[in-house]
C-alpha cells in the first residue's frame, strides 16, 4: 500500500477527484485551501492581493499497482497546463488499522 500526496492549483480539484474515482481509489482526505509555492518554477499560491490563486491538496492510500497509472495521468495533466502547478509524492505505508 502507498500514500500519495497531491498538491495542485484549485482549478484541478474536480478533475483529480474524478480521476481517483475512475481509478478505484475510493478513500482520500482533501484540504481545499492550502498555500505554497512550487520548488522549480511554479507561481506562488498565497491567496493574497499579489498572488491571489490558492492551492489544494489530497492524500490518498492506494494499492501498489494503482500508483504508476495514477502518477502518469497526473503528470500528463501537469504537462498540459504547467503554469497551474501540480505535484505528487509517494510514501510506503507500513501498517493500517
Amino acid at each position: 500500500m502507498k500514500a500519495i500526496f497531491i498538491a495542485f492549483d484549485q482549478a484541478y480539484y474536480e478533475r483529480i477527484v474524478n480521476l481517483l474515482e475512475k481509478s478505484n481509489c475510493r478513500g482520500f482526505t482533501a484540504w481545499e485551501q492550502v498555500q505554497g509555492r512550487g520548488s522549480v518554477n511554479g507561481e506562488p499560491h498565497y491567496g493574497s492581493h499579489a498572488w491571489p490563486s490558492m492551492a489544494s491538496s489530497i492524500l490518498t492510500m492506494v494499492e501498489d499497482h494503482r500508483v504508476d497509472p495514477l502518477l502518469d495521468t497526473l503528470h500528463a495533466m501537469d504537462l498540459d497546463t504547467p503554469k497551474l502547478g501540480l505535484r505528487a509524492f509517494v510514501w510506503s505505508i507500513e501498517k493500517t488499522i
